[in-house]
C-alpha cells in the first residue's frame, strides 16, 4: 500500500509538471509583439491655387495617409495605403472625400497627378510632387482658404 501511495504521488507531480511546462510552452509563444506605430501630422493653411510643402513618407513600407479638410463648407475627408518606391514612383489606393466618394488608386512619380481628394467639392487634394514626395494643394479659384491636417501612419 505504500509503495503504491509513492507512485501515486510520484504520477501526480509528473502530471503537474507535465502541465506547467505545456501551459508554460503555450504561454511563451502567444506572447505578442506589440510596437507604437510611426505617425507625422501636418497641418495646412492654402490660399485658392497654392500647394504645401512637398511631404516625403518613407520607403518601402506601407504607409496609411489621411487628411481631413476643415474649412466651414468645404469639410471631408480622405484616406489611402501608400507604398513610396525610391526615386520611382508613389503608388495607392483608397477612398475619395464625398460628394462623388470613390475608390482612387494608381502609380506615378509625374508631378500634378492625382492621389485623393480630402473636401466635399473636390477642391483640395494630395498630388504626387515627384518620385518620392506629394503636396496637398488648393485649386479652387473661389476666396476659399482650404484648412486641415494630412497623417501618415507607418
Amino acid at each position: 500500500m505504500k509503495r503504491f501511495a509513492k507512485v501515486y504521488r510520484l504520477t501526480r507531480f509528473l502530471l503537474a509538471a507535465t502541465v506547467a511546462t505545456v501551459t508554460l510552452a503555450v504561454t511563451v509563444h502567444a506572447i505578442a509583439s506589440v510596437t507604437t506605430p510611426n505617425v507625422a501630422a501636418y497641418s495646412y493653411s492654402l490660399a485658392p491655387g497654392a500647394s504645401s510643402a512637398s511631404i516625403n513618407p518613407v520607403a518601402s513600407q506601407p504607409v496609411w495617409v489621411v487628411g481631413v479638410q476643415n474649412s466651414l463648407g468645404y469639410r471631408g475627408v480622405g484616406r489611402v495605403a501608400l507604398l513610396h518606391v525610391p526615386s520611382s514612383f508613389l503608388e495607392w489606393t483608397g477612398i475619395e472625400s464625398p460628394s462623388a466618394a470613390a475608390i482612387t488608386s494608381g502609380f506615378s512619380g509625374t508631378a500634378g497627378t492625382h492621389i485623393v481628394y480630402l473636401d466635399y467639392s473636390h477642391y483640395v487634394d494630395i498630388e504626387v510632387a515627384g518620385t518620392d514626395s506629394f503636396v496637398v494643394k488648393n485649386s479652387s479659384s473661389s476666396p476659399y482658404t482650404a484648412t486641415g491636417v494630412v497623417t501618415l501612419l507607418w
